[in-house]
Order: C-alpha cells, then sequence, then structure tokens
C-alpha cells in the first residue's frame, strides 16, 4: 500500500511538472504572435521553416518573419533560460542555507554586477569597453569575484549558513556604495545609460546572448541535479547530521554555492539585475510539489521560466507603446509574496 501511494505521489508529481512545462511553452509560442505585427498562429513555425530553407528575406511574410526570428524569439527565450537559471540558483541557496529568505541576490551578486557594469560604461574607453561585449564582461567577472569573496571570507570562519548569508550581505552594501558613488560623479549620459542597466531588461536579447545563456544554465542546472540526494540531507537536516550520513556540508556548500554564482552572473550579465524571480519560484515549487530536489529543482525552474515570460509580456503591454522593464515588472509581483515570506518566517517557531 505505502509502495503504491509512493509511486502514485511521483506519477502526479512528474505530470505536475510536465503540465507547467507544456504550458510555459504554449505561453513561449504564443507570445511570439503578438506585438505590433501581429501574425497568425502558424506564422512562427513558417518563420522558422523559411530560415531552415534558406529563403528568410523572400516572399510577402519575410518583415514578419524577420521581427519574429530576429526580434521575438531571442527575447522569449532569453526570458526561458534566465527564468530557469535563476530559479535554480535561489532553490539550492535556500537549500544549503536552509534558508527560504535567501536568493542568489542576498551574496551581493547583483550590486557586484552594477558595480562593474557602471565601471565600463562610465569609465570605460577603447571599443572593446564600450561595447555590450564589454559591460557584459565586466558585469561578468565582478559578480564572479564577489562570490568568490564571499566564499573566501566564509572558508575562514567555516562555511556556515549564517556566514555566507552575512557576509554576501556586507558586500552586498559595499557594492553598492562603490556604483552610487560612481553614479554621483558620472556624467548625465552615462548616468542614464547605468540606471537603464539596472532595471534589468530582455531588450538586449540577441542570438548570441540565448546560446551563451542556454549553454550555462544547461550545464549549470545538469550538475545541480546530480546533486539531488545530497541537497536533500542538507534542507532537512543540520550539519552534524549531514556529516553522519557521509556528507561534507561546508565542501558541498561551497560547490553549490559557487555554481549558483557563477549560473546568475552569466544571466545578469546580459540581461541586467531581475530579482526576487530566485526567491518566488523556490518558495512556490516547495508549496506545491515539497522538498525533494529529484521533483523540486526542475518544478522551481519551470515556474521561474514561466514567471519570467509572464513578467516580460506583462511590461511590453500594460502601458504599450511603453515597454516597462521586465526587472521592474518582476519586483511588483514579487513584492507582496516576499512580505508573506517575511511575516510566515516571523510566526514560525525558531
Amino acid at each position: 500500500m505505502l509502495e503504491k501511494n509512493y509511486a502514485k505521489d511521483t506519477q502526479i508529481k512528474y505530470l505536475l511538472i510536465l503540465l507547467t512545462l507544456f504550458f510555459m511553452l504554449l505561453c513561449a509560442y504564443y507570445f511570439t504572435t503578438i506585438g505590433l505585427q501581429a501574425a497568425g498562429p502558424g506564422q512562427t513555425l513558417r518563420a522558422i521553416a523559411s530560415w531552415a530553407s534558406g529563403s528568410l528575406n523572400e516572399g510577402t511574410d519575410a518583415a514578419v518573419n524577420k521581427i519574429i526570428l530576429l526580434l521575438r524569439l531571442p527575447r522569449i527565450l532569453l526570458a526561458i533560460f534566465a527564468g530557469i537559471g535563476l530559479a535554480a540558483a535561489g532553490a539550492v541557496m535556500q537549500s544549503v542555507t536552509r534558508n527560504y529568505l535567501v536568493s542568489p541576490f542576498t551574496l551581493g551578486i547583483s550590486s557586484a554586477a552594477a558595480f562593474g557594469a557602471s565601471v565600463c560604461i562610465v569609465f570605460g574607453s577603447g571599443l572593446f569597453f564600450t561595447s555590450d561585449i564589454g559591460i557584459i564582461s565586466c558585469a561578468f567577472v565582478s559578480s564572479c569575484l564577489c562570490g568568490l569573496i564571499v566564499y573566501g571570507i566564509s572558508r575562514r570562519i567555516g562555511v556556515k549558513p549564517s556566514s555566507v548569508v552575512l557576509a554576501g550581505i556586507a558586500l552586498n552594501y559595499f557594492f553598492s556604495a562603490l556604483t552610487a558613488t560612481i553614479e554621483f560623479f558620472a556624467k548625465e549620459h552615462k548616468l542614464e545609460a547605468v540606471v537603464q542597466w539596472t532595471f534589468g531588461s530582455l531588450n538586449r536579447a540577441s542570438w548570441d546572448s540565448v546560446f551563451l545563456t542556454g549553454c550555462i544554465t544547461a550545464a549549470c542546472f545538469a550538475t545541480l541535479m546530480l546533486y539531488c540526494l545530497q541537497l536533500n540531507a542538507m534542507a532537512a537536516s543540520d550539519d552534524e547530521t549531514v556529516k553522519s550520513l557521509g556528507i561534507d556540508p561546508e565542501r558541498l556548500r561551497t560547490i553549490i554555492g559557487l555554481l549558483a554564482v557563477f549560473l546568475t552572473a552569466a544571466i545578469i550579465s546580459f540581461t541586467g539585475v531581475i530579482g526576487f524571480v530566485g526567491l518566488i519560484a523556490p518558495h512556490m515549487a516547495r508549496l506545491i510539489i515539497g522538498g525533494s530536489h529529484q521533483f523540486y529543482l526542475p518544478f522551481a525552474a519551470t515556474l521561474g521560466a514561466l514567471l519570467l515570460l509572464l513578467s516580460d509580456t506583462i511590461g511590453k503591454f500594460i502601458l504599450y507603446p511603453v515597454n516597462i522593464p521586465v526587472g521592474i515588472v518582476i519586483s511588483f509581483l514579487g513584492v507582496p509574496l516576499f512580505i508573506h515570506l517575511i511575516l510566515s518566517k516571523r510566526q514560525r517557531p525558531e
């Protein structure tokens, strides 16, 4: 009887993941057909077919096909990969720190990325530092450096959940102060560029950014899935119990944390600062499907992709033709849930 109940519960969870994935893909396909230039239900498939056959510039639908393939599809795919990566990074960070209010940005990754981008925008000169690739590279390097510093500091006192979070918060304020100092002395047009970058937007989406983000997200997500059983133990037990199971909690916390930092840094280097996805999606997934990482991690990733995709579409159409950056929209959606998390955490006995 117990085995039958477990098998049935497992089937329900797999079905739930597949249904969410199907709905996300359905939304993604539908969103390729709406916009200033409307397209029919089958136009996206015809556009892909014309690209595959090398006839993208031919026919009466050439303009619509280019809009779909060069503007809408890269943006939608970047939203999906970014949502998957940020949600997965948030889920594993919450597991290894045993704190549901933690996200990758708690470690100061976002403020470090903003600092790197600000330095490049305000002080950069030459072809490399004035280009998008220069800004992306500086933001990525700064984010990774921040993650290494956090874990370097934590390693000196033991990689405990509290030490990781406290070091991350300290560096978050430090890099925020550095960015604010740069903004204070920046010229008006460069200040505007810095602020626009920190909003978090998918406007810069291209097939190059989709390819790089997709490869990094797939590799990191597959690696995280290999640690599902160990993450189950980390999330459910204290360090002493985890050690009794033959798992080194500090080593696992370092590996998972650095993977989450690398994944988050790679994504926000292309998109700018997009917060709350790494906090909301894991919490929703845990409430719906439970904490077993075999199901929890892919479900959180799918929810993150769906949430970011919907937020970007809302931002494009809620004040049409004004395009509100997805970083702003996701914050409006995330703040009520974040407050709920704080209140529920306060009411829960320690």
